[in-house]
């Protein structure tokens, strides 16, 4: 019996046994119980009937709910028991309120049968002929005291006038009373009393007011009336004569003990008419009482039927709901080991199979995991190279759609390729020549077997106006027609490999030119002088300028020389602290006239922290671009110059490096040079070498900063300068904040 079966018999048993013992109890004291038991226990009695009713009905309505939570779920036998759980419950329940409707109307009439109308009319009968009786009494004794207080005279304040009056009155005592109660003179026939008890202040005052009062005492308590304490009390106020007037009022009191028939006749007719009525009250409580338990049999009969279907449900259907129940589970994808039906019939051998075969599932969905699993990490794997690659990848399918890109693809192409997965490469802005040229490739290949699969070619690809890129791309066929891009931004290889071949061209120059120029200066001055004195009129002018000429070349040849020997063997830099404004400030000082005529400006951050440079160098490079700037302006008459530097912090107010920015309003760089500006022998001017800015970059190279040039626009043009370029040098490196500036040398 599984555990719900045996909570269920349990919650039953102690139902049944819990109701029977309730009844019983009821049983045993409604007829022997005490006089108003009902009525003191009916609150108790009350509660733990509803409380009883209430765990059965919240049991009930909690199996229904489920049962009817099964069935809209769809649960395999979820109907069956919903059934027979029906079934058992009218077995129980039509019965049970057959039974409800008979008792009920048993209990009503058996309680009222039980309280006769003419019994209780006779009760009140002799109540109300008890009362008169003893009201006529008072009466009858009130009125005859009034007589006697009316014809007081003095002759009767005495003992002997008291004891005339007591006799005629037929009275227990008669008392003589002053003022304030107290007793002037009494007389009694009972000699176990010596003095009348004083009578309540209220009295005295009431009979003052109306003359005489009269009240009957001693049948509050049924022990005192029957010991003769039952009596009759009688005060009447005296009249007052001449002689007393300063004496206060006096008041007759009388006393007169009732009959011993009449007080026990009373007494029992008030404590049967008491004892009726407190039945009557009961009468109710019972009702409720008995009906309360007939209800919970009700409830009992009902809650255990359903029980009983639940079981016996569970018990028929629980093959097939385990059954059921795999099955969910193994649609849904749960392959863990079934519950097999313990049993040697034919559903317990369908669950065992069923059992076996959901095995066989889980082994086989086991390997299909591992398999993916092992998938899925080579595939992360290769992503994580890809991601990883510096260079750019890009995947097509068969419809040329891009399928896969890499972060190096939107690094290189400046583009964010991931968002145009699934489209055309032509649709990427500033893509189309790239794709043209890459299908172009692709179409080139040829499609015989044996045939190379893949390419390799070099591209300028334009990024914008002033930006090209020089890309070394790649290209292979994959299965299913889909096509591989791998390419490479070689830009700045290719700037290294024109710099060192323009390194070593300039070496090889400095090495094979210089050496011939000075014996050619040399021999071209040796004939003037020779020669000179020998010749006359325009022969001697003929050879001082043709030697003047040759000498003029040749020191030409030697500058350039020099700044080709200077670009191949720049000297080591030398690091240390220095102060960039300092510096400025020192090479500026060579420019003195320009910044009189206001050409040039200078514009320097207040607090600039220390670098690490080579002051030689970097003199070399401030004087070369400020020379470059001023030579762009020179024909404007309102050419401007501007230096400035400028401090780049971190939010945390660290400093992160220095940035020396060039500006000017001059016509600015050519598209052609500004490409490839950093490249020797590249230069707009009629007499430059081109090897400026290529000596610049490569001291900026040295000292790990990095120079970027650029047009500027008009809104991109601080103060007064309109349109011209920029050149910004950012270094990186810092001096350490305990380490000296070194202070510029005087001697640049």
């Amino acid at each position: 019996m599984s555990r719900i079966a045996r909570w269920a018999w349990l919650t039953a048993l102690l139902a049944a046994c819990s109701a029977s013992g309730l009844l019983a109890f009821l049983l045993s004291v409604s007829t022997s119980a005490q006089r108003g038991f009902f009525e003191r226990h009916y609150v108790w009695l009350f509660w733990a009937n509803v409380a009883m009713a209430t765990v059965l009905l919240a049991v009930i309505v909690g199996t229904g709910v489920q049962l009817l939570l099964r069935v809209r779920r769809g649960r395999f036998g979820s109907r069956l028991l919903l059934k027979l759980a029906a079934i058992f419950a009218m077995v129980g329940l039509v019965p049970g309120v057959l039974t409800y409707a008979v008792s009920y109307q048993f209990v009503n009439r058996s309680i009222e049968n039980w309280f006769d109308q003419r019994l209780a009319g006779a009760l009140d009968a002799g109540l109300n002929l008890g009362r008169s009786t003893l009201d006529g009494l008072v009466a009858d004794l009130g009125a005859r005291t009034r007589s006697t207080a009316e014809r007081w005279t003095d002759m009767q304040s005495t003992a002997l006038g008291l004891e005339r009056v007591r006799e005629q009155l037929s009275a227990q005592s008669v008392a003589l009373l002053g003022a304030n109660g107290q007793v002037l003179v009494n007389v009694t026939g009972d000699t176990s009393t010596l003095l009348p008890e004083r009578p309540r202040p209220s009295l005295l005052r009431q009979a003052h007011a109306s003359g005489l009062v009269a009240q009957l005492e001693g049948l509050d308590d049924e022990a005192t009336a029957l010991q003769g304490q039952a009596r009759v009390r009688a005060i009447a106020l005296l009249p007052t004569l001449n002689l007393q007037l300063t004496g206060g009022d006096r008041y007759l009191m009388v006393v007169r003990q009732l009959p011993s028939q009449v007080v026990a006749n009373a007494l029992a007719v008030q404590a049967a008419n008491a004892e009726y009525q407190q039945r009557a009250l009961e009468r109710d409580g019972l009702r409720r009482m008995v009906l309360g338990t007939l209800t919970l049999v009700l409830v009992l009969s009902v809650f255990a039927a359903v029980l009983l279907a639940v079981a016996l449900g569970r018990q028929l259907a629980q093959p097939l709901l385990l059954l059921a129940e795999g099955v969910r589970q193994v649609a849904q994808g749960d392959l863990r080991a079934k519950p097999v039906f313990a049993s040697r019939d034919e559903l317990g051998g369908l669950t065992r199979s069923f059992a076996d075969m959901t095995q066989q599932l889980a082994d086989a969905r086991a390997l299909v995991q591992r398999s993916v699993s092992e998938l899925e990490s080579a595939h992360t794997h290769l992503q994580t190279i890809l991601d990883n690659l510096t260079a750019g990848v890009i995947v097509f399918d068969a419809q040329r759609r891009i399928a896969t890109v890499n972060p190096g693809t939107t690094r290189i192409l400046r583009s964010p390729m991931s968002a145009y997965t699934g489209r055309l490469l032509e649709e990427v802005p500033g893509l189309s020549h790239l794709a043209q040229h890459i299908w172009q490739r692709f179409d080139q290949q040829p499609d015989e077997p044996g045939a190379r699969d893949h390419w390799q070619d070099a591209l300028e690809h334009p990024l914008d106006p002033q930006h090209t890129l020089t890309l070394l791309m790649r290209g292979a066929t994959l299965p299913h027609d889909a096509r591989l891009i791998v390419f490479d931004d070689i830009s700045e290889v290719v700037s290294a490999q024109r710099s060192a071949a323009w390194a070593e061209v300039a070496r090889r120059l400095a090495h094979e030119i210089k050496n011939p120029l000075t014996p050619i200066q040399l021999s071209a001055e040796r004939l003037q002088h020779k020669l000179a004195d020998k010749l006359e009129g325009t022969d001697q002018a003929m050879l001082i300028r043709a030697v003047g000429t040759i000498v003029n070349q040749v020191q030409a040849m030697k500058q350039l020389v020099n700044e080709f020997r200077d670009y191949a063997r720049l000297p080591a830099v030398q690091l240390q602290a220095l102060d960039l404004n300092a510096l400025i400030s020192e090479v500026l000082a060579l420019y003195a006239q320009e910044q009189e005529q206001g050409r040039l400006r200078c514009v320097l951050a207040s607090t600039l922290p220390a670098i690490l440079g080579d002051a030689t160098q970097l003199r070399q490079v401030i004087h070369n671009l400020v020379q470059n700037a001023l030579d762009a302006v020179a024909e404007r008459p309102d050419g401007h110059v501007l230096l400035s530097t400028e401090a780049r912090h971190a939010p945390d107010g660290r400093a992160l490096g220095v940035r020396l920015l060039l500006n000017d309003n001059g016509p600015g760089f050519a598209q052609q040079v500004l490409q490839r500006a950093f490249e020797p022998y590249v230069t707009t001017k009629v007499k430059g070498t081109g090897l400026g800015l290529a000596v610049v970059k490569k001291i900026c190279d040295e000292h790990g900063a990095r120079i970027r040039l650029s047009n500027l626009s008009n809104e991109d043009q601080p103060e007064s300068v309109s349109i011209g370029a920029q050149v910004s040098i950012s270094f990186s490196k810092l001096a350490p904040v305990q380490s000296p500036i070194q202070e510029p040398s005087q001697s640049a």
